[in-house]
């Protein structure tokens, strides 16, 4: 006679996300006292530092101010020798990055009651998350985040990745930070590319979530492309509230098919491949949106006029809607074989996220490729009327 045991637990799974300036000047308590009020006083727990290389270069006093502020940390043990690990997508496709942090774990015998802490753009944070939830089975782990992009949108989230096989994200946990610091004066190096990039994921998740956040975007679009704009702060704030609003009340695991927030990701992820990552992620998505506002358009969702306002907003804060790789008929190709890796990742069944109407999204399980191919040739020409324009004016 068979036999069954059943079981069932649920666990809870609580963080916060502070707004703040200046995190290690020892006037601002708010990491310090983070680590306090968490502390497990039966344990010394220590600290690991994992910083981006572009991050540490851009703040040469950063290392000393770390130091510095845990000097009245007593019950904190520093490490006080960072892993520097250079950043963006290399770090995710080098086994030698992930190498380094679990040695510097196994070095520093850094358990499950302390801290692993990442300071970095996305990529970064995606890779230390991944190692601190590989190592020890779960080392908690706490988010810096220094990009637009990665404090409003990955940096609040709850995956971690690593590439594999030429695959995006292909090694992964879901694994939320048990803390995320997001710092303003990070993002003040940044150059105006990358300063510009993160807006198109707040532009992603207005489009399908909040219409009138896409009304604010639009009408700030000027004022967001300048450094330090109190419009930016508040952009972040905006969209990483409809990211824990949309992780909260959804799929925060992504047992189903549908993700709403990979929205203008199926070729954003295959386009960052193909440039072979010379494109920021915030561009591919800037072009990825592009391509699924426009065929929205084409399939009877929206009005044209509604179409090209989305476009014309991209294209007003310097991002690209189109990239002159898919000129080429064999490279369009590749693109839409990203639909394959796409349905891959999702277990089987493709799901891709269009525009039922601004505001709104709506999963379908199949896109006409002859379409997709109208959809190019309109956004090459939109980008060739835009560059002679400049070149006009």
């Amino acid at each position: 006679m068979d036999r069954v045991l059943k079981q069932s637990f649920s666990i809870n799974y609580n963080y916060d996300i502070f707004f703040t300036e200046n995190l290690f000047d020892i006037s601002n308590r708010t990491f310090g006292d983070f680590l306090l009020q968490n502390r497990n006083p039966e344990f010394k727990q220590k600290v690991l530092f994992v910083i981006d290389e572009s991050v540490w270069n851009s703040f040469p006093s950063l290392g000393t101010a770390i130091i510095h502020y845990f000097e009245d940390l007593n019950t904190i043990d520093l490490i006080k020798d960072p892993v520097v690990i250079a950043g963006g997508e290399y770090c995710k496709n080098s086994p030698a990055c992930l190498d380094a942090i679990i040695q510097a774990v196994d070095n520093y015998g850094v358990d499950r009651h302390s801290y692993i802490v990442g300071i970095g753009g996305g990529a970064v944070l995606d890779l230390v998350g991944y190692a601190a939830a590989i190592s020890h089975r779960g080392i908690r782990h706490i988010r810096i985040p220094t990009t637009v992009l990665s404090q409003n949108d990955s940096g609040v989230g709850v995956k971690n990745s690593v590439n594999y096989q030429g695959k995006k994200n292909f090694l992964g946990t879901f694994t939320p930070a048990i803390a995320v610091f997001n710092d303003f004066n990070f993002l003040q190096t940044l150059s105006t590319r990358f300063w510009v990039s993160g807006v198109s994921e707040a532009i992603k998740v207005a489009l399908i979530k909040d219409l009138a956040f896409f009304d604010w975007i639009e009408k700030n679009a000027s004022a967001l492309t300048q450094h330090g704009a109190q419009e930016m702060k508040d952009l972040i704030f905006h969209c990483a509230d409809l990211h824990l609003t949309h992780i909260r009340n959804g799929d925060p695991f992504e047992l189903g098919s549908s993700r709403p927030l990979d929205f203008g990701h199926w070729s954003a992820h295959k386009l960052e491949q193909m440039t072979n990552f010379e494109l920021l992620h915030g561009e591919a998505v800037a072009i990825g949106l592009a391509i699924d506002v426009y065929y929205s358009y084409l399939i009877g969702n929206l009005t044209e006029d509604q179409a090209e306002r989305v476009i014309k907003l991209i294209q007003s804060l310097g991002l690209p809607t189109y990239h002159s790789l898919l000129d080429s008929a064999e490279q369009r190709e590749i693109l839409l074989a990203g639909l394959l890796d796409f349905q891959e990742h999702l277990g089987g069944r493709l799901t891709v996220v269009l525009l039922e109407k601004l505001g709104h999204g709506k999963d379908y399980h199949e896109l006409d490729f002859s379409l997709i191919h109208s959809t190019l040739d309109y956004l090459k020409i939109c980008q060739s009327n835009l560059k002679n324009l400049h070149e006009v004016s």
